[in-house]
């Protein structure tokens, strides 16, 4: 908890306990979680927590570019801790978000054509190997 409550306040951001649970979550489930994930999973916590904490949390997270924001479906966003940029693919059958590593060659360019690049964001869209087997 000590690394997280560091990563927090490295970035200015006070550690409150719903912070720290938010982020600590985020670290350990590597499913791109939404909203409704999140707040699912915590309220058993935390029944106190609110879904606009967990926005509001997020939103600042991702301010500070310790998470990041996939909106790979069009209809919603999910969130993603990894610090490095890599691709996601989307299953379009079962909805699973699962990191991809291939190679790009943009992926570590700073510059394209004097552009200055801060994010970027490499969708695929498919059936994953898992809804293959079950057909």
């Amino acid at each position: 908890m000590k690394q997280i409550k560091d990563i927090l306040q490295a970035q200015g951001l006070k550690p409150t306990f719903q912070r720290l649970r938010i982020l600590e979550y985020l670290q350990k489930n590597h499913n791109h979680p939404t909203v409704e994930m999140i707040y699912e999973d915590l309220v058993k916590e935390i029944p106190t927590i609110s879904k606009t904490t967990i926005y509001n949390t997020l939103d600042a997270l991702a301010e500070k570019g310790i998470i990041h924001t996939i909106t790979i479906t069009g209809t919603e966003c999910r969130y993603d801790y990894q610090s490095f940029w890599h691709h996601h693919f989307l299953c379009r059958r079962c909805g699973r978000v699962i990191d991809v590593d291939i190679k790009c060659p943009y992926m570590k360019k700073k510059q394209i054509n004097g552009h200055r690049v801060e994010e970027l964001h490499g969708y695929l869209k498919g059936i994953c190997k898992e809804c293959l087997r079950k057909k």
